[in-house]
This record gives structure tokens, sequence and C-alpha cells, in this order.
């Protein structure tokens, strides 16, 4: 998942750069679109996408939600799971 969500930053970062020189060609330009701030949301954007999936991690393998609750009272039921 981190080299996912490194790809396409780089791909987001790319792109928003060409579009920085896009724009810069034809003398339009933006206080806020700068090569920092890109980069700044580059790094948002991997710090953002790494945040989601270890959220969704610790969700999918804990037994949190209702379902979960009852499948881990049947694993126990069954002696497949400690108590």
């Amino acid at each position: 998942m981190k080299s996912k969500a490194k790809d396409l930053s780089i791909l987001i970062v790319g792109f928003l750069s060409t579009l920085m020189g896009f724009l810069a060609t034809l003398n339009i330009k933006f206080e806020w679109l700068t090569e920092q701030s890109i980069n700044a949301f580059g790094a948002f954007f991997v710090a953002a996408v790494m945040l989601g999936s270890g959220v969704y991690a610790v969700w999918k393998n804990t037994y949190v939600s209702k379902n979960a609750g009852l499948q881990k009272k049947a694993l126990q039921s069954q002696k497949l799971m400690k108590k």
C-alpha cells in the first residue's frame, strides 16, 4: 500500500508541477501554487493515505463492529479463541 500511495503522490505532484509550468508560460500565476506548496501537498497525500490504510487495518483486524463481536463470541463458544 505504501508503494501505491507513493506512486500516486508522485503522479499528482508531477501533474501539479506541469500545470504550474504551463500556467507560467501563459503568464498566469497563483500565489499559492508554488513548488513548496506542491511538495507539501504530496507529503500530505502520502500521510493521509497511510493514516487511512492504518485505520482500515485496525478496524478490519479487531472485533469492534457488531458483526465482528458476534464472530468473536462464536469463535469463543467453539473454543477456537481464548476469552
